[in-house]
Formats: structure tokens, C-alpha cells, sequence
């Protein structure tokens, strides 16, 4: 079952959402705070479990723009992990992930790139993944790193701290690997919560 964005129960959030996107663009408008941004995300995740949506992989794949994340923080009075603040990345770093999938075959398997760029410096982690379309959780792992400065590639080679090496990293289940559980997908902007409780929303690069 995919998402209904035209129904009354999801107005509300996704026109939240859809909102800080253009605005975190520079298009249009004022950001919604962060507080505010918070609640949209949770309603959002609150009506995907109710509605039990399911989004296919190739709704995910492409190049998304990191605008929003939250922290975690642990809190022994309640025997758990609560949400910490959100926050927006500034404007000056950009953080990017990107899905692709494998072309032999549609199984829900790929490449996962995090690219974090800082002025001349440039971080590129690239790894592994699969997809459960049936829970939305996408698994993944690192093992390469490239780091270029000035457009000049200083160091680029294999990791030693991936999670699996990657002959096995099929056979693990996705519930013990790194993983993002997806409550929203729409053309321009995804959601999803990680396996340390925080959330985080990008928009679609443009």
C-alpha cells in the first residue's frame, strides 16, 4: 500500500514538510521551526504505521539532500532513548546520500553513497545495501572511503570498520546492520528514522 498525500489524515504534515523543503531551497517562505518540523515527522511515521504503507525501492533511488536530523539522548528515568532537538544542517555544509540500485536485477539491492562536502574538503563513503519494501528498512554498510581537497583526491581506498564484509553482507539480516526505517517518500522528499532512534529528512537534489 503506497501513501495517499491527497487525504485529509496526512494534509496537515505533508504540507509541513513539503513547506520546509522550498524553503530550505531558498524558493519561498520561512522555514517551519524546528519544533514544529519535529511533529510533522512524527505524525508522518504515526500514519504510515497505521495506514501499514509500503514504498518500493525505486522510489528511493537518486540523490537526496540531508536538511533536517535530530539527536537521540538517553534518559534513565524513562529506561530509554527519547528524541534530542532538531535541527537543520547549515547551509554551508552539504550533506548528501544517494540510492542506486543494482542493474541486474530488481531484489532491492545497491550502492549507498554519503558525501559530505565543507568548503574544499569533500568526504565519500560508499558501501553496500538492501531493501525490505515490505518494512521500508533499508540496510546498508561503508567499505570505501574517498577524501579530496580542492578537487584533488588525497585519499581514497577500502575501510576496515564496515560492520560485514561484503561477501556476507547479503546474508545479514537488515535488523543488525546500520539501517533507515522509511515512513515518507513522495517525488521530492523522503523521511525515515535510523536504527539509533533519530530522524531525518532530505529533499530531492535539484
Amino acid at each position: 500500500m503506497t501513501a495517499d498525500l491527497t487525504s485529509t489524515a496526512t494534509f496537515d504534515f505533508v504540507s509541513v514538510l513539503s513547506h520546509a523543503a522550498v524553503a530550505y531551497r531558498g524558493q519561498r517562505g520561512t522555514r517551519p521551526s524546528a519544533d514544529i518540523l519535529v511533529n510533522a515527522l512524527l505524525q508522518a511515521e504515526k500514519s504510515a504505521k497505521q495506514q501499514r504503507l509500503t514504498y518500493p525501492f525505486e522510489s528511493l533511488l537518486g540523490k537526496w539532500q540531508l536538511s533536517f536530523v535530530t539527536g537521540t539522548k538517553k534518559v534513565r528515568e524513562r529506561g530509554g532513548i527519547v528524541l534530542g532537538k532538531g535541527f537543520y544542517v547549515a547551509k554551508f555544509i552539504t550533506v548528501h546520500v544517494s540510492f542506486n540500485a543494482t542493474l541486474s536485477d530488481d531484489s532491492g539491492r545497491g550502492e549507498i553513497v554519503n558525501q559530505v562536502e565543507f568548503g574544499p574538503v569533500l568526504l565519500k563513503l560508499r558501501g553496500p545495501l538492501q531493501y525490505s519494501s515490505k518494512k521500508n528498512l533499508l540496510g546498508f554498510d561503508f567499505n570505501h572511503i574517498l577524501i579530496s581537497l580542492f578537487g584533488r583526491v588525497v585519499y581514497n581506498r577500502p575501510i576496515a570498520f564496515g560492520k560485514v564484509k561484503i561477501e556476507d553482507f547479503y546474508n545479514q539480516p537488515i535488523a543488525k546492520l546500520p539501517f533507515f526505517d522509511f515512513f515518507l517518500v513522495t517525488e521530492d522528499l523522503i523521511a525515515a528514522r535510523g536504527r539509533g532512534g533519530g530522524l531525518a529528512f532530505w529533499i530531492r537534489e535539484t
